[in-house]
């Protein structure tokens, strides 16, 4: 059985709903890259190093990372031996193949949040101010109560004009209790009201926004330590994730942001926002490879529901819907 017809029986074992947000999320990277792939596999008649070299091209202008890339060639390249391919169009079904393969040879595959069988789960989102680190936190709380978890959100981003009533907004709209304080006070006294009301409310999800201002990084960082440690006073083990919200429009911008705060905090996960807004979507394979920190999160789309769980399958697919379609 061909690889296409695999990942096909594969994503048609999920709902038909996530295989088409996927598909629709991913319309423009798929329109770019595999339109340009399409292009060098019309243009060649056999696999050489001139294949290659363009192919290399493709990848890095996609935001797959110099470093992944050259994996990825070097792969391909011994795959192609190994197989002995010489038509471009079997290129196509390998690239895919190597592409799910390197994301989850990157470490542990399993994009599912952590959250705790029994007592309170707590969350941190962190990320820079402009990224949708609020809206995302908004679109999770709608994810977890429809999955019919009790959610409290705390607002602890004090610091930037707007940012408590943006919160306060999606509680609102999704019907999720919002724990402030005024402007300008203490990040880390707000978290501590938050998880006692979380604890006196018996809720399930804590989900806390943090400040994002990378221009005083120092200051942010100590921040965000002080936040931490009060959470851990107050739930032992917590939080059990710390979510890195990274703008996907970016691109390698959002690296160097991952970069940064992988350093000072520890993030156990990536929430990818705006991956329909880029032509460059190769950038989860960048952070996954080179930061080791797997991608939990998508944002593809507008709608409160466009918040999904990242799947590799499904994102190969969302790369290569036409060709997985007309596989027969």
């Amino acid at each position: 059985m061909s690889f296409f017809k695999k990942l096909k029986e594969k994503i048609t074992s999920q709902t038909d709903t996530v295989t088409e947000k996927f598909k629709d999320g991913l319309s423009k990277t798929r329109d770019n890259f595999s339109g340009k792939v399409n292009d060098l596999v019309a243009r060649y008649r056999k696999v050489d190093e001139d294949f290659f070299e363009e192919l290399e091209e493709i990848l890095i202008q996609a935001d797959v990372g110099f470093d992944t890339v050259m994996t990825l060639v070097e792969e391909l390249k011994m795959e192609v031996k190994r197989k002995n391919i010489q038509d471009p169009k079997e290129v196509h079904a390998v690239i895919s193949e190597k592409l799910i393969d390197i994301y989850e040879r990157a470490g542990e595959s399993s994009a599912d949040l952590n959250i705790q069988d029994e007592g309170l789960t707590v969350m941190l989102f962190v990320g820079v101010n402009g990224v949708g680190k609020t809206t995302t936190i908004g679109k999770l709380a709608h994810k977890l109560k429809g999955e019919g978890k009790k959610v409290i959100l705390a607002a602890g981003d004090t610091f930037r004009a707007g940012a408590i009533e943006q919160l306060e907004v999606w509680g609102e709209r999704v019907g999720v209790e919002v724990i402030k304080q005024g402007a300008g006070s203490d990040p880390a006294a707000v978290m501590f009201d938050a998880v006692q009301a979380a604890k006196s409310r018996k809720a399930d999800v804590l989900i806390c926004d943090t400040a994002g201002r990378l221009q005083n990084k120092v200051n942010l960082m100590k921040e965000l330590e002080k936040v931490k440690r009060v959470i851990e006073r107050e739930v032992p083990g917590a939080p059990h994730e710390v979510l890195l919200a990274l703008d996907a429009t970016t691109g390698q911008n959002a690296m160097v942001q991952a970069k940064t705060f992988k350093e000072a905090t520890n993030v156990t996960g990536i929430v990818l926002t705006k991956l329909d807004g880029t032509a460059k979507g190769g950038i989860v394979l960048a952070i996954r490879n080179e930061l080791e920190i797997p991608v939990k999160l998508v944002g593809l789309g507008e709608k409160m529901d466009d918040l999904q769980t990242f799947n590799a399958e499904q994102y190969v697919y969302g790369l290569f819907a036409e060709m997985v379609e007309a596989e027969e």
